[in-house]
């Protein structure tokens, strides 16, 4: 993906486009509506929009479907991230090196081990749902999680060595897990005071509504809610206090809001499934140094392109559903761990000042 990240809500993630046809912005008793008036067959809407279509095709010809048995979807970011320690492996000194950038966890004799202080009790918690459904069969290993909200290894200096990040961008080292929050320990909200999580049941819910909501229904318009936590996401937030009939985008005091219909933006990191997500295909990119101007001709773009933004939105809709899964996530831990195990070159012993975490009963 480059340069070209993107920003997906974990919980709305399948629902990226929600476009209806543009004409349908404009009330019936509107008859001076410039959408009704624009004539899609003219020389200059199609040269304006020529090199988007020709995107658009470059991606469909270039383009195969994973293939998402047993999560293979996703397994080529466990291939990357795991390359830079294949050639000497991870040593105890490696890891000794990064101990302070994350939560020391141990696997021995099929039980789960942690240190006693984690700097976010639900986060650790949302993790080791999925750690104790594998431990009994998974190999003796230690490892150093980070549950902050940013990578810790940078390629350019400091420190080298593995450490688990739920995100990141291709400028660190940092190993890839699925974020906490697909079980719990996510943004606390009036709807979810405790956090938001269970990403099957979320998942569950919004096929629901999905399936109910006919795309016909849906309003031309890009919504947005969320907090700064980039400069990049400011052009659009003033784009929608330009023109609020073409976006609704507003920053909020924290990260979470409850939405049911998104378009794709910008962002500065990764999670492990956004590699299967292709641009053109699944999402429509928008480059993290766009400007006020180039968002809004991307977005008339798609209004005046309808049967694409459907085409679009439903791709997205159908790559998430498919593979992303409970079973995918869990999947996921099973193979980045067991092929972490493979390249420790020392056999871990347990130590003594860490605590079992044991499943509630």
């Amino acid at each position: 993906m480059n340069k070209m990240n993107i920003y997906l809500l974990l919980y709305i993630s399948f629902t990226l486009l929600h476009f209806s046809n543009a004409s349908k912005s404009c009330s019936k008793d509107k008859k001076d509506c410039k959408e009704e008036k624009i004539n899609k067959y003219s020389k200059e809407f199609n040269i304006k929009y020529k090199k988007y279509l020709n995107l658009i095709k470059e991606a469909k010809d270039k383009y195969t479907p994973c293939d998402g048995t047993n999560c293979r979807c996703h397994t080529r970011t466990i291939s990357n991230d795991l390359s830079p320690f294949k050639m000497n492996g991870i040593s105890e000194e490696l890891i000794q090196g990064v101990k302070s950038k994350g939560t020391k966890y141990q696997i021995i004799e099929k039980r789960l081990y942690r240190e006693e202080n984690c700097m976010f009790p639900a986060r650790c918690s949302g993790i080791e749902h999925f750690l104790l459904e594998l431990v009994k069969k998974l190999p003796d290993m230690e490892f150093i999680v980070n549950t902050r909200d940013w990578p810790q290894i940078p390629k350019q200096y400091g420190v080298f060595g593995p450490v688990f990040s739920f995100s990141k961008t291709e400028d660190y080292y940092d190993i890839m897990y699925p974020a906490w929050s697909f079980w719990e320990g996510g943004p606390a909200i009036s709807l979810y005071p405790r956090g938001i999580g269970r990403w099957d049941n979320h998942r569950s819910k919004l096929g629901k509504i999905g399936n109910e909501t006919l795309w016909e229904t849906k309003l031309p318009k890009v919504f947005f809610r969320g907090s700064r936590t980039s400069a990049e996401r400011d052009p659009l937030v003033l784009l929608s206090r330009e023109n609020p009939d073409l976006v609704d985008a507003q920053y909020t005091k924290n990260q979470a809001w409850k939405s049911d219909a998104c378009f794709t933006l910008v962002t500065n990191g990764w999670n492990f499934f956004y590699p299967a997500l292709k641009p053109w295909i699944h999402y429509i990119p928008v480059e993290a140094d766009a400007t006020k101007e180039k968002i809004k001709e991307l977005i008339e773009f798609v209004v005046h392109h309808d049967d694409m933004a459907r085409e679009i939105a439903q791709n997205g809709y159908s790559i998430i559903w498919n593979h992303l899964k409970m079973a995918d996530v869990t999947c996921y831990w099973s193979k980045l761990l067991r092929g972490y195990a493979k390249l420790l070159t020392f056999k871990p012993v347990k130590d003594n000042g860490l605590m079992e975490i044991k499943k509630e009963e």
